[in-house]
């Protein structure tokens, strides 16, 4: 491939907004692991090779098992996800697909309050804006250091 824009170095004033909403992310009520499976699941569906390489590695490091990580693509199909983990990864899946429909909003405010769901959206829009961001702007597949950003 060849090499392009090194958005991290080139783009600090574009990607500080992010990073401000990342750091807000961090605070949410909605919880460190289930925003991180989202993350992991989004870039699955959105082949970001750097993204399923730095959040594979952060949920591991906090203690996410194998099992679940192999079995996420699959996860309607497996018993290892808790009924708001498969909330928030069905919204997950339909906001990345733009097919946001009443019967997966119904389920996913079943499961989480009215700003706990603000924030899940916000996290699943941001995280599909930095896949988009890596996969424009490839960067260092596989360096990724757990707690780097």
């Amino acid at each position: 491939m060849e090499a392009r824009i090194n958005i991290h170095v080139k783009g600090q004033s574009a990607l500080k907004p992010l990073f401000g909403i990342g750091g807000y992310l961090k605070k949410s009520a909605v919880e460190e692991m289930l925003l991180e499976l989202v993350y992991f699941r989004v870039s699955q569906i959105n082949g970001c090779a750097y993204c399923l390489d730095m959040h594979s590695k952060d949920l591991r490091a906090k203690g996410e098992t194998e099992q679940r990580l192999y079995g996420l693509s699959a996860w309607r199909e497996t018993p290892y996800y808790t009924e708001r983990e498969r909330a928030a990864l069905a919204w997950a899946e339909a906001l990345t697909n733009c097919e946001v429909h009443d019967p997966v909003y119904n389920e996913v405010k079943s499961q989480f309050s009215d700003e706990d769901l603000i924030d899940l959206t916000l996290a699943i829009t941001t995280i599909n804006t930095w896949n988009r961001i890596n996969l424009a702007f490839p960067y260092g597949v596989g360096t990724y250091k757990v707690g780097q950003f």
